[in-house]
């Protein structure tokens, strides 16, 4: 009978790897406190309509991606592919507009999409991201730019990336420009892939999303959305840039970014790095401030980003950016079956007090041990044999510097305090 193996598209992540997720996930959570964000956590799947209704019909998202399938109550539900319409959905849900005036979340969670694996992406994938609802002003936009700038610098990753900003106005600037690059397009429809060709029906900005060489030499004459941008929409694009400047944050304005979904207005942005090849995006996002309203709530402004956690794990390798990986601070060694009590108690005190405690539960001789001990990268051995428990002591050895003494097994917990104070 053959092994079960995980699904394609999915992965394991083992303790060889996972300490390397612990450390960005806390960074997460440490860089979104200080800004004031709360976490939220919302189901793995929902509803298929609050996808179709706010990443937009035509997406490739909804129309290739998506994991749905019809209930018993032939309700069709989803595996959520994206995170920020669960987070409005629950804002809605939850009238959390009436208890304050702004809210600031922040999420770590999987999604899934039935894509092509490829390195850094599978089908179930992880992600971080914020949202915050209440603000339209262009500090907030600023705000959520510099939390994610904070987060991969302080993984090591600020030297290496690149902001790319842009405007895609408020839907006056978005409708003109929609006509004018349609105009501009209608002679080179032939040439155009069947996936432009459709986006030309539906949301002909979405073919400046394309990576086809064709297609973007094409793009290199066509109009540029800052050319409608209304007098509201400049102002709003100035200011955002002002702040950044003002947090000296590096930015490179790009007006053929439009991110790929369909609720976003005005300010949108993406973080790339070169070291990534054609999949360089490590987070995007941008503002929504018709999604909550279109999701059933009040008029509710809104911005946030999302980011790949595997793909940021996959710069820092290639980066050779290290993160240490956690040790014990001692294992105890257990050399008589009648001495078991006594290390266990020894073990227990010392987790109690914080120290991180590995022991041997398979009665192995005093060299596997001494090995295994080594091999974990373990910084002390307390080793508990006939004479120790005679003499009701322990012999402690330092691995770093293989120095050994003895010491009252009553006195342990005292030596180890005083040693990391």
């Amino acid at each position: 009978m053959k092994n079960f193996r995980s699904i394609k598209g999915t992965h394991d992540i083992l303790p060889e790897d996972s300490y390397k997720w612990r450390h960005l996930e806390s960074i997460v959570h440490q860089v979104c406190a200080q800004f004031g964000y709360q976490e939220i956590r919302t189901p793995i799947f929902e509803q298929n309509k609050l996808f179709s209704r706010s990443v937009g019909e035509e997406s490739d998202i909804v129309t290739k991606e998506m994991y749905s399938w019809e209930d018993k109550e032939n309700s069709f539900l989803t595996l959520r592919p994206e995170l920020t319409a669960p987070v409005a959905r629950a804002y809605n849900q939850h009238n959390l507009g009436n208890l304050s005036p702004i809210h600031r979340f922040y999420y770590i969670g999987p999604l899934f999409r039935r894509e092509r694996p490829q390195k850094g992406r599978q089908r179930q994938f992880h992600q971080f991201g914020i949202e915050t609802f209440g603000s339209n002003l262009p500090e907030q936009d600023a705000e959520v730019i510099v939390l994610a700038w904070q987060i991969l610098s302080q993984l090591g990753l600020d030297k290496k990336i690149d902001l790319q900003l842009n405007s895609i106005g408020t839907d006056v600037c978005r409708s003109a420009y929609r006509k004018a690059l349609k105009k501009f397009l209608k002679p080179f429809l032939k040439e155009l892939s069947e996936v432009s060709k459709r986006r030309f029906k539906t949301n002909p900005l979405r073919i400046l999303d394309t990576k086809i060489e064709k297609e973007l030499s094409i793009l290199k004459n066509a109009p540029k959305i800052n050319d409608y941008y209304t007098e509201e929409d400049k102002e709003h694009f100035n200011e955002v840039k002002t702040y950044l400047d003002a947090l000296d944050i590096p930015y490179n304005v790009n007006f053929r970014l439009v991110r790929g979904l369909d609720y976003y207005t005005k300010t949108v942005f993406e973080i790339t790095s070169s070291d990534l090849g054609s999949q360089d995006a490590l987070l995007g996002g941008g503002r929504y401030d018709s999604l909550v309203k279109h999701l059933g709530g009040k008029p509710t402004p809104g911005i946030g980003f999302a980011a790949g956690i595997e793909r940021i794990l996959l710069l820092l390798e290639k980066q050779n950016l290290k993160i240490s990986k956690p040790t014990p601070d001692i294992y105890i060694i257990c050399l008589e079956k009648k001495g078991i009590p006594t290390s266990l108690s020894i073990a227990q005190k010392l987790r109690l007090k914080g120290f991180k405690i590995v022991s041997d539960t398979l009665r192995r001789s005093m060299k596997a041990q001494m090995r295994d001990a080594n091999k974990i990268g373990a910084h002390f051995v307390l080793i508990l044999g006939a004479s120790e428990l005679q003499n009701k002591d322990i012999t402690l050895k330092n691995l770093k510097n293989s120095e050994q003494k003895k010491i009252k097994q009553h006195d342990i917990v005292d030596f180890f305090e005083n040693l990391n104070n």
